[in-house]
């Protein structure tokens, strides 16, 4: 789910500040990992 709601933000249908607070940390992980910490904030 969190790869899932990752490239749902990458490709600009989703925020982060809307990703289930369990979900977060790995959210954030996978958008750093692809180079865009930027969208984690």
């Amino acid at each position: 789910m969190a790869e899932f709601l990752a490239y749902r933000i990458l490709s600009g249908k989703y925020e982060y500040n809307k990703v289930p607070k369990a979900l977060k940390a790995a959210v954030k992980k996978i958008l750093i990992d692809e180079g865009h910490a930027e969208l984690a904030e």
